[in-house]
């Protein structure tokens, strides 16, 4: 996150507000991922604190890449196998 041409430091240990800055979006989804325990979270009491490291891994542990669907012809294969 930029602020003023420079980058914004980050806690090691944030709070909701915190975490929706650093993610950027908003509370209410940070919740809806806690309910549905798929954010790490720790809980103190009634408020929540999120690993800025923790929270780091999770989102590289989450990275989606599109795999190439098999059976999918590129590039004008499906043209030739067509012709057969």
């Amino acid at each position: 996150m930029e602020q003023n041409g420079t980058q914004k430091e980050f806690k090691q240990v944030m709070d909701i507000r915190e975490l929706a800055e650093y993610l950027g979006i908003g509370k209410s989804k940070i919740y809806s991922l806690i309910r549905h325990k798929k954010i790490p979270a720790s809980r103190i009491g009634r408020q929540y604190r999120f690993s800025k490291e923790v929270i780091d891994a999770w989102l590289k542990e989450k990275i989606i890449t599109k795999k190439e669907e098999p059976g999918l012809p590129l590039f004008g294969k499906k043209e030739t196998q067509e012709q057969q």
